[in-house]
């Protein structure tokens, strides 16, 4: 099944593999991508508790917007209308949309789905809205996002085998109907199929068969990280990746810690997205290279000593854990904003730790390595 796919032009070069591991750039309108990346989540078009510059600083080629949240508010033609999301956030550099299929799921208030359409009632103002997979890519294309994706429908985990597959078939047609939709879009614009299939082999393998038949610029693994552990994920990518065109980028929706990305890159994944650093950020928590770090906990109360004095981002080396500490602890803004960079920024280290180990040919070395740091823990109390 591993095999070109044919009439789609294809803007991504894989540079280097080391194992199944890959390094690759993705050239979109709006600039280049250096994979494996990991994109950080901006949803109603800012990145919460960050200014874009300190994204941009951080080492992120490429973020992320929420069709759902967008289309609701401030809406995508007054969007398109200011020029774009690119011109009205000002981030300037390559964005990818998701279709908004999941938040419906998971956020819609008396949502139903229908083979044309979900329809559901917003929850800003009860409106009822139609999304539809037309709409879906309509919307994503007066957002301008260099890469789109297609409608589906997500299933959260563990469910019935009849639900599962029921909506990876519903999902399959609407890709076809996606793909149509984006006929029109402009050159160098990608579009993203999306294998379903929950946690049954079968079905993801019929999924990416499915996809890869219809054709589309790159593929993404959709559906997990919903509830499964770690291990049936895990599964569920290694049953997968394999079947997904070589020459064709990979994206791991929605996913997720250091370690589930570590994971996914060794098995061949290219793309992430979480909100999982800001998230964590604004409730205290730092990643760093000792693994997660709670600035609640009193023990760095009274520790003048940085998170980490060999980080290359300034806040991780030059604030003490005790003004962090105390600024969580006081519910004061710049603790969130602080936390938040700090961790975008790791997560940015570790991406180009691994492009650089997989371009070396060393990505076995750097991954025993970066879990020999996360497994030691942080240092000791002061």
């Amino acid at each position: 099944m591993n095999r070109p796919d044919t009439g789609l032009p294809n803007h991504f070069e894989l540079l280097a593999t080391n194992g199944a591991a890959r390094t690759g750039r993705l050239t979109t309108p709006h600039g280049v991508v250096r994979t494996p990346a990991f994109m950080p989540v901006g949803t109603a078009g800012a990145m919460k508790g960050m200014h874009w510059r300190e994204v941009r600083e951080a080492g992120a080629d490429i973020v992320l917007g929420n069709t759902y949240h967008l289309m609701l508010r401030p809406g995508a033609q007054r969007i398109a209308a200011l020029g774009g999301l690119q011109t009205f956030t000002g981030w300037n550099g390559p964005m990818l949309t998701d279709s908004g299929g999941f938040q419906v799921m998971s956020l819609a208030d008396l949502r139903k789905v229908s083979e044309q359409a979900v329809t559901f009632r917003s929850h800003i103002d009860g409106a009822k809205v139609e999304l539809s997979p037309e709409r879906s890519i309509e919307v994503q294309r007066l957002l301008g996002s260099d890469i789109a994706m297609q409608m589906d429908e997500c299933v959260r985990l563990p469910a019935e085998r009849a639900d599962i597959d029921r909506a990876m078939q519903l999902s399959l047609r609407w890709a076809e109907r996606s793909k149509r939709a984006f006929e029109s879009a402009p050159d160098g614009y990608m579009l993203f199929g999306i294998v379903q299939g929950g946690d049954i082999p079968q079905l993801r393998h019929a999924s990416a068969q499915g996809l890869i038949e219809i054709g589309f610029h790159g593929y993404a693994i959709g559906g997990l990280a919903v509830g499964e552990p770690q291990a049936v994920m895990l599964a569920m990518i290694d049953e997968t990746a394999p079947l997904l065109p070589r020459e064709r980028p990979r994206y791991l929706m929605g996913v997720g810690t250091p370690d589930d990305i570590l994971e996914a890159v060794k098995r061949g994944i290219d793309m992430f997205d979480c909100v999982m650093p800001t998230r964590n950020g604004r409730h205290g928590v730092a990643f760093t290279r000792f693994g997660q770090v709670n600035l609640r906990n009193a023990r760095h109360a009274d520790d003048p000593r940085p998170l980490d004095e060999e980080s290359s981002w300034p806040s991780a080396r030059s604030y003490a854990r005790a003004y962090l500490h105390h600024l969580v602890k006081a519910g004061e803004t710049l603790g969130a904003m602080l936390l938040s960079e700090i961790n975008i920024a790791y997560y940015q280290f570790l991406m180009q730790g691994i492009r650089d180990a997989i371009a070396q040919g060393t990505f076995e070395e750097f991954y025993r390595r970066t879990r020999e740091d996360w497994g030691r823990g942080d240092i000791a109390p002061r």
